[in-house]
């Protein structure tokens, strides 16, 4: 069985993304991992370079930064990298610049890609997630957090990065079929030094909109504040080997007080269908066939 990591990134260092983590969470899994690696001026490339010699093809690439709507140019990068992919891959995992697969999931995804390699009814496979905001013991509770996504795929003509690389769609805008694995990807995303985190939120938004929206709507600081959150849980679990130099290297306090959740009705509501009934009404991105 043969299986591809891809991904891309752009300016790692500068908005501190976890990359060469990322990429060392699904090595193990993988012959190889492309790096779609975008005009950078921090020593990214660099970064790349060093995460795991002769395991880590580099494609460089050049983002088109006028594309300022739906956040379009990530799923147009992500396409780069899934292209380079050899037609003769089992599987492409993808995972993308602040997300890490738990080295204790690492076996269970290995035997659904088995299981599922030579069934052609599945398109890809569908994780878990758990969004980290604030620090590494805080994950996001509400049910605007997208539950599951799909990670690894096919490498087969018309699938292709939906909207802003998200997920996958193919051929006529289809959503892909898909198989469910008890496997988590942890998303780290939220979990920036202040003043990086701010970086990357004036940067992010430009990815969907103009300069006048981001004037009015993005506010000027050194440091993003983490306070302006609805609803958050205390995270018990341990977290992948990979991170452990980041989170000992983490220097500043988030403290938040579940007590303090600020849940509507709606938000109550969904939960008690999910958690007591089975029933979950959040969008999906794909088509689930067991």
């Amino acid at each position: 069985m043969k299986v591809v990591g891809f991904t891309f990134i752009r300016n790692a260092v500068k908005y501190d993304y976890p990359v060469r983590e990322a990429v060392l969470s699904i090595l193990p899994l993988c012959s190889e991992v492309i790096v779609a690696v975008g005009n950078s001026d921090d020593g990214t490339r660099e970064l790349v370079e060093q995460i795991a010699p002769g395991r880590v093809r580099i494609i460089d690439t050049v983002w088109d930064d006028s594309l300022r709507e739906g956040g379009r140019v990530l799923a147009q990068e992500t396409d780069k990298a899934y292209a380079a992919v050899p037609e003769d891959a089992d599987w492409a995992f993808y995972i993308q610049g602040d997300e890490v697969l738990p080295e204790s999931d690492a076996q269970t995804v290995y035997t659904f890609m088995h299981r599922y390699k030579d069934d052609e009814r599945v398109d890809g496979l569908l994780f878990r997630y758990r969004h980290f905001y604030g620090s590494y013991d805080y994950t996001g509770a509400s049910s605007s957090w997208y539950r599951n996504e799909i990670r690894v795929v096919r490498k087969r003509a018309g699938i292709y990065s939906y909207r802003d690389a998200q997920g996958f769609r193919k051929d006529n805008d289809q959503k892909l079929n898909v198989v469910a694995m008890p496997a988590y990807i942890h998303h780290y995303g939220w979990v920036k030094e202040p003043a990086a985190m701010q970086r990357k939120q004036e940067n992010f938004h430009k990815m969907w909109h103009d300069d006048a929206w981001l004037e009015k709507h993005v506010a000027k600081a050194e440091e993003f504040h983490y306070s302006g959150i609805d609803q958050l849980e205390r995270y018990t679990g341990t977290h992948p080997k990979v991170m452990e130099e980041r989170i000992r290297r983490k220097n500043w306090k988030f403290d938040y007080d579940i007590a303090f959740n600020r849940t509507s009705f709606k938000e109550r509501a969904k939960s008690f269908l999910r958690r007591y009934l089975g029933l979950d009404f959040s969008y999906r991105n794909y088509r689930l066939l067991k």
